[in-house]
């Protein structure tokens, strides 16, 4: 994820090799939350359970074992009239990305313990609430500076 412009000045100027020793030493190229690996197409369901090809087996949004669902194969020969190489509608590729997040949301604190190495999927979801903050005191910001001028 691009670091935003203002944000910027927050970050070291080391911050690419900070990220890349992460994303790549400390956590080996998965996500510290689900257990994702980078740069590979991932099958899954779209609810955060995925399909861990190196372990066969099925996986949930925080990277625990679950061992009630078929494999995908047994998944795609379970629905009826489905023809075709593409993984049905049920099932969905994602390419993931390893991106290093902070912790405590605060991008000037760039202490190993409150980085962690997330995909996608976990970096939004562990930002949502940060996420919902910004936007509202963003408007509330926007709403202020509209009644000075009206």
């Amino acid at each position: 994820m691009p670091i935003a412009r203002e944000h910027r000045w927050l970050y070291p100027i080391d911050w690419r090799e900070l990220s890349a020793f992460i994303r790549f030493g400390r956590a080996k190229g998965r996500c510290e939350h689900c257990r994702r690996p980078h740069g590979r197409d991932v099958l899954h369901l779209g609810n955060g359970i995925w399909w861990d090809e190196d372990a066969a087996r099925w996986r949930d949004g925080r990277g625990r074992e679950i061992r009630r669902l078929s494999s995908p194969d047994e998944l795609v020969r379970a629905q009826p009239g489905f023809v075709g190489i593409d993984p049905p509608p049920s099932m969905r590729v994602t390419r993931v990305v390893l991106a290093s997040a902070h912790l405590n949301h605060d991008p000037g604190d760039n202490r190993p313990r409150n980085l962690a190495a997330l995909c996608q999927r976990c970096h939004m979801v562990h930002d949502a609430t940060e996420h919902r903050r910004r936007r509202w005191r963003n408007a509330f910001r926007l709403r202020a500076v509209g009644d000075l001028f009206t």
